[in-house]
């Protein structure tokens, strides 16, 4: 029986506990983490030999969203959970990032993390505690990672910072920032913001780094008392010194002549790969061919580096804070709901925009609290886009995650349902690529949003930051292309709109990055998303006040939640009947609200006057056309409204004493009658004479009430009313 070690610590408010030595043996390091009633199992393993034939470091992270977490049974026809969710891929790509640069770079062997999800109370999310997961049984384990690391969520509530706030909390919260960070430095930064100002999103990420201490201090005990030895002595990969010197003597200055040269990105590419070709047929039967890609690389991320930290200058020859040429368009698809497109220098991205009604909200089947989600952000990153031909498979963690960050960017600035009771989806095609694809996609879909006619609360423009250091000097570079983000240190991507910040991502290379260097980050990119938006709003100034002809036009009506049943129907019969009447699509939710899309005027029309009959509450002293339906010797009953009928006395048929009901009305007829009174069972007295002498409904009420005599103006004590009279459920 194996014996487990527990070890707890306070993260502002809350407990967290980290328990080893009772799961997964077999792996080299395993834990359990426990916040509130939420608990993850989190295994590393590394293979024993390294993987041939590759030149990075065979990283993966496997986040396992078990539905019996949180008491589910899955919904799919299989009844067990199928590919990862897009949120389980978010999970995974959050953990893989601040873990990845704090492992050897000659490290070739596989390492993979399992997350596996074994409790959840939906107040407590699990991404959070994945990170830590992760990084306390790499610590405890042989595997050569050099942390530890910490993961904490930050919000902001009424004025004040929140360490791991819940999910109740976070309705509430202008801000979600998740960070990862070292005792020294922060790694990783992933951050949704209701525009929050660059001062403030500073404060934030200082309190989460100090926040994050206990729970690198606990995995620093935990690793003193029982962590294995690191294993040193694994194969390491790299390039020996006599060769990096032999084969940087033949490349000669080759690549900083390329480099110097300039040219499009296509142009660049082309002679590096031309001279590294050469490279290899020189040395083809002395050096392995991937030990000569790697000295050109390194020799390439030396020339670039050292260009713009001697000398200000990047590889296409601009100063650090220049963005490249900007342009703005809308209006490409001529049936698309909206569509944007969005270029700057070489990256090029076409976003389009759709309208469907509520019932086209995306269903989610996790363990997300959510289970609807109304906005929809797609990503895709065609091969043609970087000039290459390669399969297509479907969409990729890395355009999952892209997707996601624009979305995130846009949601602070999307109108509320009630305002806009539309489900929306953009799909964001990127046509050309170098570099900041993602925060093309963000302003090419604030394009597409306000070509659509959708009413945003501001544009939202993105820029992508990078770093380059040496540990001692540095430069932060605004607006990075691809090679700059290849050979650089950081990739920072800043979103927002004119007053503040809506998302904000980072990934670095380095071990870890100081406050100042930040900061500057910050305002760099503040400048640079100023200019941004102004090409933007140049293109279009504001919202379209207008939908598209062809985009659904929705309209929304409020009825007495008792009278859904009479829309639906028995079976839908009525509301299957109203859409195909009218030709439009009807929602209708708990609450009453009922939302009618349709493409024209007059079908809306159609179904909301429908709608609005069946659902109509009778009023005394209204007059209404109504269908005689039945007939007895003392009244006839007639329809005012779908389903609900009253009677009129004999004597409140006609201006005159009439002789009969026949002689009057007959089953068919359309009469108008005013309502003079709704008794306390719901029973409707009905007068048509009130309606031919113009009298009020208490001179009918009057001219109603019970007096001796015969004839017509008999008493109203019996007759209908015993039988059955008003307010019948006909349907």
């Amino acid at each position: 029986m194996n014996e487990a070690k527990r070890f707890s610590t306070t993260v502002g408010r809350d407990v967290i506990t980290v328990e080893t030595g009772k799961l997964a043996g077999q792996a080299n390091g395993a834990v359990t983490v426990r916040l509130g009633d939420t608990l993850i199992l989190t295994t590393a393993t590394m293979a024993r030999t390294p993987r041939e034939g590759i030149d990075f470091f065979p990283l993966s992270v496997e986040y396992e969203e078990r539905l019996y977490a949180a008491g589910r049974i899955p919904g799919s026809f299989f009844r067990r959970e199928g590919r990862p969710s897009e949120s389980a891929i978010l999970v995974c790509r959050l953990t893989d990032r601040p873990l990845r640069p704090l492992f050897p770079e000659d490290l070739r062997n596989d390492v993979q993390v399992v997350i596996t999800a074994l409790s959840s109370d939906t107040e407590h999310q699990l991404d959070i505690l994945a990170i830590n997961g992760a990084s306390a049984a790499l610590t405890i384990s042989d595997i050569p990672f050099q942390g530890p690391i910490a993961g904490v969520r930050v919000g902001y509530i009424e004025g004040q910072f929140v360490v791991n706030p819940t999910l109740t909390e976070l309705d509430n919260s202008t801000l979600d920032l998740r960070m990862a960070g070292t005792a020294d430095a922060i790694l990783m930064v992933e951050c949704g913001a209701n525009e929050l100002t660059e001062a403030l999103m500073v404060e934030a990420l200082e309190f989460g780094h100090k926040a994050m201490q206990p729970m690198i201090e606990l995995q620093n005990q935990m690793r003193a008392q029982l962590g294995k030895p690191k294993n040193t002595a694994y194969p390491k990969f790299g390039v020996p010194a006599d060769v990096f010197a032999t084969v940087r003597e033949k490349i000669g200055s080759g690549i900083a002549d390329i480099i110097e040269k300039g040219g499009s990105k296509a142009e660049v590419n082309d002679a590096l790969d031309a001279l590294k070709t050469s490279i290899v047929a020189a040395f083809k039967d002395q050096i392995d061919s991937n030990l000569v890609k790697l000295v050109c690389h390194d020799i390439e991320k030396e020339v670039v580096r050292s260009r713009i930290l001697d000398r200000g200058i990047r590889p296409d020859g601009r100063g650090l804070t220049d963005i490249r040429p900007l342009a703005a368009e809308i209006d490409l698809s001529p049936r698309a709901h909206g569509s944007g497109l969005f270029t700057r220098g070489e990256t090029q991205v076409l976003s389009i925009a759709t309208l469907g009604t509520l019932k086209d909200a995306q269903a989610l089947d996790g363990l997300d609290v959510e289970d609807t989600k109304r906005y929809l952000h797609h990503y895709n990153f065609p091969p043609y886009s970087t000039g290459e031909a390669r399969p297509m498979r479907g969409s990729s963690r890395r355009e999952i995650g892209h997707g996601a960050l624009a979305e995130r960017a846009l949601i602070p600035v999307l109108p509320p349902k009630e305002k806009f009771p539309y489900t929306i989806r953009v799909v964001s095609e990127v046509m050309s690529s170098n570099g900041s694809t993602s925060m093309a996609s963000v302003c090419g879909s604030t394009l597409a949003l306000m070509d659509t006619g959708v009413p945003i609360k501001a544009p939202v423009g993105g820029i992508a930051m990078g770093l380059i250091s040496d540990g001692e000097r540095f430069a932060v570079l605004t607006d990075i292309q691809g090679m700059e983000d290849h050979l650089g240190d950081m990739d920072f991507k800043v979103a927002g709109t004119a007053a503040g910040i809506t998302a904000l991502q980072m990934d670095i290379k380095i071990k870890g990055l100081s406050k100042d260097i930040l900061a500057r980050a910050l305002a760099q990119a503040r400048e640079a998303r100023l200019k941004i938006l102004d090409v933007i709003t140049s293109a279009i100034a504001e919202p379209h006040a207008e939908l598209k002809p062809h985009a659904p036009r929705i309209t929304t009506i409020h009825i007495n939640p008792e009278k859904i049943g009479a829309i639906i129907g028995p079976g839908g019969k009525m509301i299957r009947s109203i859409q195909e009447e009218s030709g439009a699509q009807i929602d209708i939710e708990e609450d009453g609200t009922v939302y009618i899309a349709a493409t024209t005027g007059a079908s809306a029309d159609i179904a909301r006057l429908k709608i609005e009959a069946l659902t109509e509450s009778v009023e005394i002293g209204r007059i209404y056309t109504g269908k005689v339906v039945r007939t007895t010797d003392f009244g006839a009953f007639v329809e005012i409204v779908p389903g609900t009928d009253g009677m009129v006395h004999i004597s409140q048929l006609a201006d005159y004493r009439a002789p009969t009901v026949e002689s009057v009305v007959k089953v068919g007829d359309e009469v108008m009658v005013m309502v003079t009174d709704i008794d306390s069972q719901g029973k409707i007295r009905l007068s048509r004479k009130a309606v031919l002498e113009g009298l009020t409904p208490e001179q009918a009420r009057e001219m109603d009430k019970p007096r001796s005599g015969g004839g017509g103006d008999r008493p109203r004590s019996g007759g209908g009313d015993r039988r059955g009279g008003g307010n019948r459920d006909r349907r």
